[in-house]
């Protein structure tokens, strides 16, 4: 494991277009650590640069106190599992886990031991003779990933490794890839554009837009308390209530609801779907509403009410029966409407 240290990182493809705008970065040994965003942020280009199959224009990158911000991609003591697996089909499992090995002049018992320990680690012991085109795309995400592990790097970089997976399957392996890197005390670089992947299993997470770190934390921090309108709504469902802000309150025609947050500059608050409660009408802070559509699904249901302050979604968890049109009274969770730029 290592510590990882990014100093003001821009990279460029496109003269006067930055793709990555003086990003500043550290990240703890062991730590397994998301990089969340959309299409065209930045995040895959900052892993590419990681890795060295990318040289930044400017900054530096440093490993457990060593810059190797120069240095070639096989002397980082970085692997990279990539988006397609990269995996060779006329080798067999043991060949393609063992290339890495080879190339750094591993052979012979301790090559054996190291494939085998990778095969172990995720758990396809069994397959060390079959071609890759006998494999499901579930085995072979795990033959990349035993394949990156196998070198035992310093830094693991994945590069939205679960992408080609199905639903059933990407649950899985979420779950193995936690597994993997607490058992090996891994440090890990995760680029996913998938929020609940990253919520999921990051211990910290970045969320990048136009090549800048919009806001870093903790999932539930980041989920809770997004910084921003951009981060409110990119990691989940969220309503913005306009109102006047007045002293650590947001004034709406629906009553006078405390924020959180600091309110300097604050113009809207925020708060999430399921954050929003169905009340009596003399439940403190309640207000009413008019259920105007909803969706049944099961465990919970999604409802659009109609309020004085504007239209807002609301997430039951064991729904109630209701009705398009039915009035209602609504409160919001204590401390969870946010103060809002």
């Amino acid at each position: 494991m290592a510590s990882v240290f990014l100093d003001k990182i821009c990279k460029s493809f496109v003269p006067g277009k930055p793709v990555l705008r003086e990003l500043s970065l550290e990240v703890a040994p062991g730590e397994l650590f998301f990089l969340l965003g959309p299409s065209g942020c930045g995040k895959s280009t900052l892993l590419r640069i990681l890795a060295g199959l990318e040289k930044q224009d400017s900054g530096k990158i440093i490993f457990d106190g060593v810059e190797i911000s120069s240095l070639p991609p096989e002397k980082r003591q970085a692997a990279m599992m990539f988006q397609n697996y990269a995996l060779w089909p006329h080798l067999s499992v043991f060949e393609n886990i063992a290339f890495g090995l080879k190339i750094m002049g591993v052979s012979g018992k301790k090559l054996k031991a190291e494939v085998e320990s990778a095969l172990e680690a995720v758990q396809l012991a069994d397959c060390a003779g079959r071609r890759v085109p006998s494999l499901s795309g579930g085995q072979q995400q795990r033959v990349a990933l035993a394949r990156a592990l196998a070198v035992r790097p310093a830094v693991l970089l994945l590069d939205e490794p679960l992408s080609n997976l199905d639903a059933r399957l990407r649950d899985t392996m979420r779950g193995e890839i936690v597994r993997i890197c607490r058992e090996r005390n891994q440090t890990a670089i995760y680029v996913t554009h998938d929020r609940q992947e990253a919520l999921s299993m990051a211990d910290r997470m970045a969320v990048l837009k136009d090549g800048a770190i919009s806001q870093l934390g903790t999932p539930r921090e980041l989920y809770d308390r997004p910084a921003n309108r951009f981060c409110g709504s990119f990691l989940g469902d969220i309503n913005f209530i306009d109102g006047k802000v007045d002293g650590g309150k947001l004034v709406t025609p629906s009553g006078e609801f405390v924020l959180a947050g600091d309110c300097a500059g604050a113009a809207v608050g925020a708060i999430r779907p399921e954050r929003i409660k169905f009340v009596t009408p003399e439940h403190p802070g309640a207000f009413a509403a008019e259920i105007v559509s909803g969706t049944f699904l099961g465990d919970c249901a999604q409802w659009v009410c109609r309020s004085e302050a504007g239209i807002l979604n609301v997430k039951e968890s064991a729904p109630g029966e209701r009705k398009t049109g039915d009035r209602v009274y609504l409160a919001f969770d204590d401390g969870f409407l946010l103060a809002m730029k």
